[in-house]
């Protein structure tokens, strides 16, 4: 089944070959790099690949995985948001990520609560994780704002800091 999702002003829909210069762009964003680390996408080759192993592989085997968010009426793509899968976690972890333009307009509270939304009801899954780094107190704030509650820290990659655990139970 493929997700599409519609807010006010947004649209989220499964990321396409046809998203590889975005996601170049958003990948290799100084915040993206900042908070969530380096893909090592620098073409459009590496963004079908990171697509491929990432979201597209998410996609294939839970049904869902991070969408492309875009303007509604325009369609210009701004950012990510869903389910992240992590082998490490117990429960799907919600991502998100924007071009650096368009944070702080409440696109990030919009996509993310369409997410919840869907993830917690017609999804059926009852828990959802947030991680951030300590660094990262627009994606904490964001967390809090929609319904998550900070759980401690995990570290959640072998021999990196532990991060910010969030939870959120339907």
């Amino acid at each position: 089944m493929t997700v599409q999702l519609a807010t006010a002003r947004l649209t989220l829909r499964e990321l396409s070959a046809d998203d590889a210069d975005f996601l170049v762009e958003l990948l290799n964003s100084p915040t993206f790099l900042q908070h969530i680390g380096d893909k090592g996408v620098r073409d459009a080759a590496g963004a079908l690949r990171y697509l491929d192993t990432g979201p597209g592989a998410s996609y294939r085997q839970h049904g869902a995985g991070l969408w492309r968010v875009g303007l509604a009426g325009c369609d210009t793509p701004i950012g990510i948001c869903g389910p992240v899968f992590r082998p490490q976690l117990p429960a799907p972890d919600l991502g998100f990520a924007l071009l650096p333009a368009y944070s702080g307009q409440g696109y990030g509270f919009e996509a993310g609560q369409a997410c919840v939304d869907y993830l917690q009801g017609e999804a059926g899954i009852r828990e959802l994780l947030g991680i951030t780094d300590d660094a990262n107190t627009a994606s904490q704030a964001l967390l809090v704002k929609l319904g998550f509650v900070w759980d401690g820290y995990r570290e959640v990659y072998p021999g990196e800091p532990a991060l910010r655990l969030y939870r959120r139970a339907r």
